[in-house]
């Protein structure tokens, strides 16, 4: 059912490229009519909204009043889940709110040796949009996971949209957008969703910048509208690699895997161990755990299709092996894991032994659960606050204090042949063809 692989195989090299070769382009039909659908919410906007609510999600609204979610429904949706939901929310939006708020955001300035102040000025973005997805489950988490550091950053407005399959609203997520302090929700999903926030509408706003993950509609349609609106990232399909040394029971190994597993038929996942024995009995319990899975069938495809055990000869080496994957998360199932995470440069999130299983980060460790996808954890990271703030240069001469960077500037004007630019430099040098300066 899943692939056995050995790094001392002389074919391993070929078949480890096999695996990692993920197709991350969305299909042509899937560009083509999530084009189209953006192109009908430019022309039309709300009439727009309106049309493709009624064709694609079921729901029979007549004016856009009816698809957007007040913030009365919010409080009713958190007030009627169960104590235990509830409580679970309010830890989780809690959790996140606390470790957002530690990330180091700060301005910062100082002055150069010739006395010229220079800097740099943070401020949050003015509104942010927020896709949370719902045509196949519900994802509160999602919501916590994006809104509150957008709060934390100090967002001036956060809009969401989410799917509401034939009308049908879901409480908890309703409830953890009124936890997280989103100011407006609006019952639309899809690629027309992305398309309304990103150029608005007479009803939704138009944001500055776009998170949350999707389907192949609404990643093609982020992939569309960048460059107008700001975007997090391009999400691929779930990733989970696990290091182990055989300290940790085989039992709990093979169900992080599964976790992964059953989000989609597409999803990664991957273990690598010096241990062969124990690549043996994580396979034998996968093998006990599947029957009683829900979404069995689902896990089996991915296991079959992108998943493997794969032996290697130490552990130095499992980290070599991991940075090729770059892993969404990575978990170091060994017996000293911070030894271990020195040798790993790429991976979304590291979860560090053996009681750090992936899923606290999917829903209550404290970190954004929106991770790099399909490598890009080589140049990508985790949302978080610095993503809803932008940075701002800020540069003041002093006066003669000016007249190095001055030269400087208008001798590499001269060299790239922009006159005006070398001119408006030597402006500023006291003394420079009669200039007495300001």
């Amino acid at each position: 059912m899943i692939k056995r692989m050995d790094t001392a195989d002389p074919a391993f090299g070929g078949a480890l490229d096999t695996l990692l070769a993920w197709e991350v382009r969305e299909s042509p039909e899937v560009a083509r009519i999530a084009a189209e659908l953006i192109a009908e919410v430019r022309a039309n906007g709300d009439v727009a909204l309106l049309r493709l609510s009624r064709r694609f999600d079921g729901v029979q609204a007549e004016r856009m009043a009816d698809l957007e979610i007040g913030p009365e429904a919010l409080e009713e949706a958190l007030a009627s889940l169960p104590g235990a939901d509830r409580e679970t929310l309010e830890t989780a939006a809690s959790r996140i709110r606390a470790y957002h708020e530690r990330q180091p955001t700060a301005a910062f300035e100082y002055t150069d040796e010739f006395g010229n102040l220079l800097g740099s000025r943070v401020t949050p973005l003015e509104r942010v949009g927020i896709y949370v997805p719902g045509g196949q489950a519900s994802y509160p988490s999602t919501v916590l996971m994006t809104a509150v550091p957008a709060r934390v950053a100090g967002v001036g407005e956060i809009i969401a949209t989410v799917p509401t399959p034939k009308g049908q609203r879901n409480a908890h997520v309703l409830a953890a957008m009124g936890l997280a302090g989103v100011d407006r929700v609006f019952a639309i999903g899809g690629a027309q969703a992305i398309a309304a926030m990103a150029y608005g509408t007479a009803t939704v706003p138009r944001v500055d910048k776009i998170v949350g993950p999707g389907g192949a509609f609404v990643t093609a349609a982020k992939r569309l509208v960048f460059g107008p609106v700001g975007i997090d990232l391009i999400a691929g399909p779930s990733e989970i690699l696990v290091i182990a040394d055989g300290s940790v029971e085989p039992r709990w190994i093979a169900l992080d895997l599964c976790a992964q597993a059953e989000h989609d038929a597409d999803a990664q996942a991957v273990l690598l161990s010096p241990d062969r024995d124990y690549l043996d009995c994580v396979e034998a319990e996968i093998a006990a755990v599947l029957p009683d899975m829900p979404r069995a069938d689902v896990i089996r495809r991915s296991l079959g299709s992108r998943g493997a055990l794969i032996a290697v000869r130490d552990l130095v080496e499992a980290c070599a092996v991991a940075d090729r994957f770059a892993p969404e998360h990575l978990e170091l199932a060994v017996r000293d894991p911070e030894s271990l995470l020195a040798h790993i440069k790429h991976a979304g999130a590291v979860f560090l032994g053996a009681w750090a299983a992936e899923v606290l980060g999917d829903y209550s460790a404290g970190p954004s659960h929106v991770l790099p996808t399909f490598g890009t954890a080589r140049y990508a990271s985790v949302l978080g606050v610095p993503d809803f703030q932008k940075r701002t240069s800020i540069v003041r001469g002093a006066g003669a204090a000016v007249a190095p960077l001055a030269r400087a500037a208008a001798n590499m004007a001269d060299a790239e042949g922009l006159a005006a630019h070398a001119a408006a430099a030597r402006a500023r040098i006291r003394g420079y063809d009669g200039n007495v300066g300001a």
